[in-house]
């Protein structure tokens, strides 16, 4: 995702790859975040995150984020990881999108291997 970083934009995007993964039938996510303009605070942070976990819930089984923004706190995007495993939405943040891909390729074999027996 590029763009501004603003607490409606992020509210966009987010709704827009969510309606995207209900239509195609995704359960598992990676999102690569560029957006421009500094971190969002902590209560928009929180306010993203509480809003979002209502819907995806059903739909995501796991999240994995990449903010590949250098100047973004990442402490911000912490707290917006436990924010959301506090909802029981399983997303965790990375820094680097092949660290994101490992997580979700074992997260798959592990699904893989539950519903085999």
């Amino acid at each position: 995702m590029t763009g501004k970083n603003t607490k409606g934009a992020v509210i966009r995007y987010l709704a827009e790859v969510h309606e995207k993964c209900v239509k195609e039938g995704i359960s598992a996510l990676l999102i690569e975040e560029n957006l421009e303009g500094k971190s969002l605070g902590a209560f928009d942070v929180y306010d993203v995150v509480r809003q979002g976990s209502k819907v995806v819930r059903p739909i995501l089984k796991s999240i994995a984020f990449v903010d590949v923004n250098p100047e973004h706190d990442r402490e911000v995007m912490k707290f917006a990881q436990t924010v959301a495993v506090n909802r029981l939405v399983n997303m965790r943040v990375f820094t680097s999108v092949g660290e994101a891909g490992r997580w979700l390729d074992e997260l798959a074999k592990v699904e893989g291997a539950g519903s085999a027996g």
